[in-house]
């Protein structure tokens, strides 16, 4: 088995409360064959806060958690992916980039295994870190 096809680790995720599906505005997990186009948050402190891909400057903890109760926290890191399939996950209105869908960590209090987001993937802080650490930009990810 080559190394693309081996598996070095796994994280218990967390995706999209609406289920599987690629539509734009559906908050829905888009399936199939992505890459990682970028990699966002590098050397950024654990629960660092992004809002539009651009640290806030806040760290996420109870206090802020309370303030902003309905927020949809992007901590830590970003891996943004772009869809390989045109027509299924590229391109038109079902372009996963287009959609702003990442790989992100949320609040370690939100639980794994449960769908939850508005369409991304969600790990929790630690795992986070060590996937991107571990990905370059180009790295294939196949959402099945």
């Amino acid at each position: 088995m080559n190394k693309l096809n081996r598996t070095c680790r796994t994280y218990k995720v967390s995706t999209a409360r609406n289920g599987a599906g690629e539509q734009n505005g559906s908050n829905c997990t888009p399936r199939g064959r992505h890459i990682v186009r970028a990699r966002i948050g590098a050397g950024c402190a654990e629960n660092t806060v992004f809002v539009g891909r651009r640290p806030t400057g806040e760290i996420y903890g109870p206090e802020l958690r309370a303030k902003f109760p309905e927020r949809d926290w992007i901590l830590t890191r970003i891996l943004w992916l772009s869809g390989c399939q045109p027509g299924f996950n590229r391109l038109g209105c079902v372009d996963t980039m287009r959609r702003y869908i990442y790989i992100h960590a949320t609040p370690d209090s939100v639980p794994m295994g449960i769908p939850a987001s508005h369409g991304c993937i969600l790990l929790h802080n630690a795992e986070m870190i060590d996937l991107f650490d571990r990905v370059p930009v180009g790295t294939p990810v196949n959402i099945i």
